[in-house]
Order: C-alpha cells, then structure tokens, then sequence
C-alpha cells in the first residue's frame, strides 16, 4: 500500500503557489516540458540511415565490444553472443540485437515525488537536465572554486527555482568537501528535500545505485512493489570508447533494469581521439556501442526503458581538447536523432561549450548545441543550464544565461494559432495605408502579452542601458541569481518522510556508505 496521506496533494498544491509567489520577479514561463512543433532536421536519407545502421551491426558482428563484467558477458553468453573469455570481447547476431532493441517502449513516463512534475521522454517531447558532474563551481564575485556542498545546494535552489528546468542529471557540482563513502547519502538527500523533480543516480558501485533507489523510494512515499511498477528516477552511462562498458557503469544499470527503471546509454565519442576522425565513423561507433548496451538490459528486463545517448563532438586537433558546440557536434546530433528514430528509442544530447568563462564563446557554443540537439529532436538534453569549461566547471551565471535560452526555445514551439483573431485581417482594415498598428484595438488588446518577455535581456536603447548602469547580461545573471536564491522555497515533504530518509541515510553512514579507494 502508498503511504501517501490524502491531504498530501493540497499541501503541495499551496506549496506550488507559495513558491510562485516567492519567484514572482522572475518573467518565467510555467512548468512545461517543449513540445516539437517542427519537423526534425535530417542530413541524410533513408539510404544513409541504413548505411550507418548496417556499419553499427558490422562492428557489433564482427568486432564486438568488450564488456568488464561477468555476470553481463554471462548472459550474452547465454543469449548467444560470441563471448571470448580472454579478452571479454562479446559479438553480436544482428538480427537478435534488432529483435531485442524492438522490446524497448518508444516513449515513457518517469514520475518523481511530486506527481505534478513528471516527465514524458518521447513521444515528441523534451526534458532539460541541470548541468550536472562538474569538479568546480564559479561566479562572477568569488571566481573558480573546488566543489562544496553550499555552492552544490545553491545550485539546487536554481534548479527548483527555475521552470524550464526539468530534472537534476547528477550533481550541478560536486560537492567534494563530503568524503566519497557518504557523499551520496549527503547529495541525494539534499536532491530530494529541496527539489520535487526527477533525479538521476550514479552508476558507481553497488552501494551507490542502491542507496539511490531506496531513498528515491522512501521520499516518494512508495511500497517497494510501487517503486518497481513504473519510472521513478534514471541512470546515465557512459561506455568507455572505444569499444568498452566498464564494470561500474554495467552494473549499475543492470540494477536499475532489474526493477525497471530507465537508463541512458551515452557513447562519449569524440571524433579524433575515442572515435573516429570523421563524424559519420563515430556516430556509427556510438551506435554500436549504445545498441549493445541496450540488448544487455533487454535480456535482464524486457521493456525496460532506455534512452540513447549521443554524445559525439570533435576534438581541436592542435591541442586534443575537446571541443563542443561546433558545426560536427550540430550535425553529429542530427544524424544521432535520425538512428534513435529508426531504431524507436528516446535520445539524449547535451547543451554543451567549451569556453573557460560564461562569455560570448560560451553563449554561441551552447545556442550552436541547443541548435543541434533540439533541431535534431532530441528527447533529453543532460548539463541544459550551468556548463562552463568543457564540463569541469558550472557557473551560477551561466544557469540563468542558459535559462533564458532554453525558455525561449519552449516559447518558440508554441503551436501557430490560426484563428480569425490572429489572421487580423480586420485589424489590417481598420489601421489601412496611412496609420500604425500601436494604437488600434488590436494592438491595446494584446500589447502585454503579444511577444515573448525576457527575463535576462536588456532591450533598453545604449544611453538608458548607461545610465542604468552598463550591466552586461553577465553581470545582469549574476545580480539575478543572487536574488532567487534569496526567493528560494523549498518543496513540501512530511516529517514523517524526512525522518524516515534522515534515519536511512544515518544508518548507512553507520555501516560506511559505499566502498572507496582511500
């Protein structure tokens, strides 16, 4: 049975409102995932799709992939993959990867503790994730920082705050003054009582992985039958290119498709150094490597729910940096949203840039990587708001930069109304040759809300913006961000919840958190 209490929904409801109130400074848009309006952009046809398609199986059939853990190479194995002990090398029939990759629904619904907030990967929809993972945070104020467990909350406060947020794909920094042991403990209890949306658990090491479960469980108020009954939270993998899934990695997705919940399989192929030089090369690398993953999760659990991911950039090849945001990274999206359409799978891209501060490069790299993922279709889009530095730093100006951003793309799908109203034809009657459109009814009709209202841009003429000040929209995201977090309200949880996760994530410290090297 839940444990849900019937007054439960009222609370968070008032909870909603109060936290609308508290942000009401912010010009946000409400909580909605994007709807594509448009056709995806498609680079090649159904003849290069199958081109890529057959060169993937070629690699799984003939290649293979080495797989760094037993108990997945044993049922490969027994599924009838070609597995050579030796090296770990596992090959693949063709035909039993596209039967087994058909088991995965096309689209799924993942629901947190809070109802209101779920999401739908698919189908026609996208998520945007938090920046997620990065060593070191920065602002404006205090510069370049190790991670900590304030800045790490703070970033969860924005996280909440903003609507075009959707879920947290890790730690928007890591919060490394917490010992590595308990550091989930600490992390996820933080993600779960001061957010209400999807979170995402690390697939590194046992404990780790069912830690996150169980506490996900515990906060959503669930009987362990509930929990395993539909998509509660995720994983995000990656395979160790080329041709490799590590034992972490294998076995935190194993476990998660034991009790069904979602995993996303994402090849970090960069073009010249884990993958081919060419871009087509390495989407069929990702391909392969993805698709492998895939048939794993399906032997241990059909119909499990599996997103795949794409990750594939380019690396600058005068130094071997990685480099995001680029016309390779754009078109490496959009091919990656033509094969997760033929093969009926959701698809991951990331918002992501290569510049070391939240400057004009970052701004250009990541609208040149929304171009890509979001004109490609993509159905969750990891590190959407905060990436700075090649992902070795989120920036708190950088969120709210990217928050605009992605807020106007949710603005820009809107569907076209078509109605007599909108056509305006007696609208262009009335003002005729020699008028203006300011005064007219229709114009004073819709004047407050007929175009999209920025809540970062400066539309101000240069001796307004001077006088003001002269804050550049960096300065602008900074002043902003300082005075959410001063808005912030946290999410409704009852006691006897907290107290519950407070007492779980207490005896697990007890008995040592999770096993580490040091």
């Amino acid at each position: 049975m839940s444990r849900l209490r019937p007054g439960r929904s009222a609370s968070r409801r008032h909870n909603r409102e109060q936290s609308a109130a508290a942000v009401s400074s912010l010009n946000q848009l409400p909580w909605q995932q994007l709807a594509y309006l448009d056709k995806p952009t498609e680079p090649i046809d159904a003849e290069g799709v199958l081109k890529i398609h057959d060169a993937a199986m070629r690699v799984l059939e003939d290649i293979g992939i080495v797989f760094l853990h037993e108990d997945a190479r044993e049922i490969l194995k027994k599924a009838g993959c070609s597995v050579d002990e030796t090296t770990m090398n596992v090959r693949f029939d063709r035909d039993m990867v596209m039967e087994l990759t058909a088991k995965a629904p096309s689209s799924f619904t993942m629901t947190p503790r809070n109802p209101d907030r779920a999401l739908e990967i698919g189908n026609g929809k996208c998520a945007f994730g938090m920046v997620a993972s990065p060593p070191n945070t920065m602002d404006l104020e205090r510069g370049r920082r190790v991670g900590n467990r304030a800045d790490f909350r703070d970033m969860l406060r924005l996280s909440q705050i903003f609507n075009c947020i959707h879920f947290n794909g890790g730690y928007p920094v890591e919060p490394i003054d917490i010992h590595a042991s308990v550091r989930h403990l600490d992390a996820i209890y933080d993600l779960l009582t001061m957010t209400d949306k999807i979170i995402h658990a690390y697939s590194l090491g046992p404990e780790r992985v069912e830690d996150a479960m169980e506490m996900v469980r515990i906060a959503a108020g669930l009987s362990h039958a509930e929990f395993d009954a539909s998509p509660r939270m995720f994983t995000n993998i990656n395979s160790s290119s080329p041709l490799k899934h590590d034992w972490p990695m294998l076995d935190g997705a194993m476990r998660l498709a034991r009790r069904r919940q979602p995993v996303i399989i994402a090849p970090f192929t960069l073009a010249g150094a884990m993958a081919p030089v060419t871009i087509v090369g390495s989407v069929v690398q990702q391909t392969a490597e993805c698709l492998a993953a895939v048939a794993l999760l399906q032997l241990i659990s059909p119909g499990t729910p599996v997103v795949m991911g794409a990750f594939t950039s380019n690396v600058d090849m005068k130094s071997g940096s990685p480099a995001f945001g680029t016309p390779e990274y754009m078109r490496a999206m959009q091919l990656s949203g033509q094969m997760a359409r033929f093969y009926n799978l959701p698809w991951r891209g990331s918002n992501a840039n290569a510049s070391n501060h939240p400057d004009g490069q970052a701004v250009w790299e990541s609208q040149n990587s929304l171009v890509g993922v979001l004109s490609g279709h993509a159905n969750v889009v990891f590190h959407a708001a905060g990436w700075v530095e090649g992902g070795l730093s989120a920036s708190f100006e950088k969120v709210v930069m990217d928050c605009e951003m992605l807020q106007q793309w949710i603005y820009y799908n809107r569907p076209v109304d078509l109605s007599e109203d909108e056509l305006a034809v007696e609208a262009i009657r009335e003002v005729g040759p020699n008028g203006h459109f300011f005064g007219c009814q229709h114009t004073q009709d819709r004047y407050r809300t007929a175009f999209y209202s920025p809540f970062l841009s400066d539309w101000r003429n240069y001796e307004s913006w001077l006088e003001a000040g002269a804050q550049t929209a960096h300065e602008r995201a900074h002043r902003l961000y300082k005075k959410l977090l001063t808005e912030y309200v946290a999410p409704p949880m009852e006691d006897s919840i907290r107290e519950e996760l407070e007492a779980f994530v207490a005896r697990r410290k007890e008995e040592g958190g999770a096993k580490t090297d040091f």
